[in-house]
């Protein structure tokens, strides 16, 4: 029996209500799997999908992971090398929380891994985009750096990359519930206006400063009062059967603030502690729930680590 190596990329929170595209965290659970073998036969090949119900392509040049894992392989002059990848998907489609994404980080990284890990995972970034980009036709890092590196990612530049970490307080949790509805993350786009405000763009930027100052601080009333978005949220609430319910309910509960993951439908919250956001996240999975809408809570820890091989 041939001996694997398997790499976990966790889910993320992209645009953390108010950095659009530019903000974003890693969760615990859920998260994609890949497994990874050398082989004689030379080539990339994906031997088996679970978890996809049929949905993901097995030709390398259409799935995020392979695509990624290929792009791996071309940078390090090693085409030629035969590996065998299976994909696990362990989280939903279409959900906002970067399964794309984090298939793409696991291909990047299981090439990576096979081959004695010549590249460090801010080299893997680029490569992990670019499978990304696969799926939703945009150059952008906000699911990406986050599933890859741990953390809150902030994203300067997407087409450079000039991606940074920041400081978060010790204790801060996220409630992410997922409703069982399904949004297009380039539906999610197409809604979006390209004209902002001279007032939204103002309260939008001090938002952002605002919640990078109260990250770095540990200053939890400063994040709260930053966790709102006036220019995406609006938008792709419409999207959301319940949305305003359900964040109603997460900010009686004890929530900081909470809003949209990426694009949606899922919704995130962040809280002081883990009883909080429990509480909020009961409170969010209620309010779907009372309004005929299924969905699957999750509760967790900004994680720190990222992808690992596991």
């Amino acid at each position: 029996m041939k001996e694997g190596i398997k790499v976990f990329a966790p889910a993320t929170v992209a645009n953390v209500a108010c950095g659009y595209d530019i903000l974003g965290f890693a969760i615990d659970q859920p998260g994609d799997e890949i497994i990874g073998y050398l082989s004689d036969k030379p080539g990339l090949r994906i031997t088996k999908i679970t978890g996809a119900n049929g949905k993901l392509p097995y030709e390398i040049e259409k799935n995020t992971a392979s695509f990624a894992a290929m792009r791996v392989l071309e940078h390090l002059g090693e085409t030629g090398i035969g590996i065998e990848i299976e994909v696990h998907k362990k989280m939903p489609f279409s959900s906002g929380l970067g399964s794309s994404s984090a298939s793409a980080v696991a291909g990047a990284m299981i090439v990576n891994e096979l081959l004695g890990k010549p590249l460090s995972k801010k080299e893997l970034l680029h490569f992990a985009v670019l499978g990304e980009q696969v799926a939703d036709g945009a150059y952008h890092a906000d699911n990406v750096a986050p599933s890859l590196f741990g953390g809150l990612i902030l994203i300067r530049d997407n087409p450079t990359l000039d991606v940074h970490s920041i400081p978060f307080p010790e204790g801060l949790y996220a409630s992410v519930v997922h409703p069982q509805i399904k949004i297009r993350t380039a539906d999610a786009r197409a809604i979006l206006s390209d004209q902002v405000t001279l007032n939204q763009t103002i309260e939008q930027t001090g938002n952002v400063a605002g919640l990078i100052v109260g990250m770095y601080n540990s200053d939890l009333e400063l994040i709260g009062r930053s966790l709102n978005d006036v220019i995406i949220e609006p938008q792709r609430a419409q999207l959301i059967p319940h949305f305003h319910k359900v964040k109603e309910a997460a900010l009686n509960a004890g929530a900081l603030g909470c809003s949209i993951s990426g694009a949606g439908p899922s919704v995130f919250a962040l809280s002081i502690n883990q009883s909080i956001a429990d509480n909020v996240g009961q409170a969010m999975h209620k309010a779907f729930f009372d309004n005929g809408i299924e969905n699957e809570l999750f509760v967790s820890t900004i994680n720190k680590e990222g992808a690992v091989r596991v």
